[in-house]
């Protein structure tokens, strides 16, 4: 039993890290429902047009979390090893970096937005339906692209934080974001304490408020306590970065970036898959997905916390075997830890659908779809853990085989010919296609017992 299980220690070292992470992110993701809730309130059309706009911004978002994440191997090892220098540089390389995705994110969103959510809308259901959808989720990615650039710098600040060590200002952060962003909400959607009832594009404002909010805060901390986070201390003066760190955070990291845009690139083309089953499914996917980003916030944040812990072992330098032993128990507290998250979301799954203002067909398949959820989050949980472990190492290359390769060769190959030929009915294709999950997990564990990934690379 002590193979799986730590001590008292060992459980309040790693809560010490995941907690101020699951709490920002669990805030996050509720304050998230109840802005889906809100637009729900009004109608399917406008709560269908958002879904597909916020799974085309997903892509983004998970850009810059795979560039910021890419560095942030390296950051969390200079942290292991206190080198203030090189956290510097690695955060005036995230900078860069999110600055150039933000501006080729805008440009492809101003120039093809309205081709990208025209490909949802392919299913069976009413023209006049369609035509609803594309006009709301128009409206409100027009607004939304105004929150690229903070959303951007946020991450490079609130990620680099996190890797020193630095987990409850990017938490605060978050929070106070969240809030503002309910506040407006309400305000804005419905038209309270004498604003105009905006609907839709009321939503995409507050959203843009909130970022403003967060990136303030965040930033002002940090420029504000240079002895706690030396980092900063001349990190603009210059935007020097050593050819050397550089050539290595292109070869270790850039496979991140690639991976997030990829993964993340084949998640929004299953949902589409899915949806040429009928316009139905659009509004019963977004209905699960946000129920599931709450309590996803368990395993991702969790495989945080692992890459944060295992990044930081391994630029100290200490012992494989310990390494191995530390990592074996963060697998196995992950796993339990989550499956307690499933229990408690396919008790949900009934009765959170009823609480939007749609068909009963929607909220049926709503709730097939988090029941789904629910039965594969523990092994969700263990594939998560095992991408960071492998990441926390530099393999970048493996964990780009790991995950967004098997997306592309195995999740949305499956997607695609059961939509296209066979009659199967939207409930089994999905249960198909997420039981994939099962196999992903076998992989996992074969490339964390060949421990390529233990090396530190910030001493190579």
């Amino acid at each position: 039993m002590h193979k799986y299980f730590g001590d008292k220690k060992f459980y309040k070292m790693t809560m010490a890290v995941a907690v101020p992470i699951i709490i920002q992110n669990a805030i996050t993701n509720f304050v998230s429902m109840l802005d889906n809730i809100m637009v729900g309130q009004i109608g399917t059309a406008q709560m269908s047009g958002v879904a597909i706009v916020n799974q085309l911004l997903f892509v983004f978002n998970l850009c810059v979390f795979g560039a910021v994440s890419g560095a942030g191997i390296f950051t969390a090892q200079f942290a292991g090893s206190r080198d203030h220098e090189g956290i510097r540089h690695t955060f005036r390389f995230k900078i860069l970096v999110c600055l150039a995705l933000t501006a080729v994110g805008s440009l492809v969103f101003l120039l093809g937005g309205e081709s990208l959510i025209r490909l949802y809308l392919k299913g069976e259901g009413a023209a006049e339906d369609a035509r609803l959808y594309l006009s709301y989720g128009k409206d409100y990615l027009g607004i939304m692209l105004l929150g690229l650039l903070p959303f951007s710098l946020s991450s490079a600040y609130s990620g680099t934080l996190r890797e020193t060590g630095q987990t409850v200002v990017p938490m605060a952060a978050g929070i106070s974001a969240v809030l503002v962003n309910l506040m407006l909400n309400y305000v804005l959607i419905f038209g309270h304490f004498g604003a105009p009832a905006m609907g839709v594009r009321g939503a995409a404002v507050a959203t843009v408020v909130s970022r403003y909010v967060e990136l303030g805060i965040v930033a002002l901390w940090t420029h504000t306590h240079r002895e706690k986070e030396p980092f900063i201390k001349g990190a603009y003066r210059s935007m020097y970065i050593p050819a050397p760190l550089t050539k290595k955070i292109f070869i270790k990291g850039m496979p991140l970036l690639v991976n997030e845009a990829l993964w993340s690139g084949g998640m929004a083309i299953l949902n589409q898959c899915y949806s040429m089953r009928s316009l139905d499914v659009v509004a019963a996917a977004n209905i699960s997905s946000t129920i599931w980003n709450v309590f996803s916030v368990s395993f991702l944040s969790m495989g945080n916390a692992v890459g944060i812990l295992m990044g930081q072992r391994l630029g100290a330098g200490e012992p494989e075997e310990e390494i191995r032993d530390v990592n074996r128990k963060l697998l196995t507290f992950s796993v339990l830890f989550c499956l307690a998250f499933g229990a408690a979301l396919a008790a949900l799954a009934p009765a959170f659908p009823r609480i939007y203002n749609t068909t009963e067909e929607v909220r049926s398949l709503a709730t097939s779809f988090i029941l789904t959820g629910a039965v594969f989050m523990p092994f969700c949980a263990y594939t998560n853990a095992t991408y960071f472990t492998l990441r926390s190492g530099g393999k970048t290359l493996v964990t780009f085989l790991f995950d967004s390769c098997f997306v592309w060769c195995v999740c949305v190959p499956l997607a695609w010919c059961l939509v296209r030929f066979t009659s199967l009915p939207i409930v089994p294709v999905y249960i198909l296609c997420q039981g994939t999950e099962v196999l992903k997990c076998f992989l996992g564990g074969y490339m964390i017992k060949k421990g390529a990934w233990i090396q530190n690379i910030i001493g190579e």
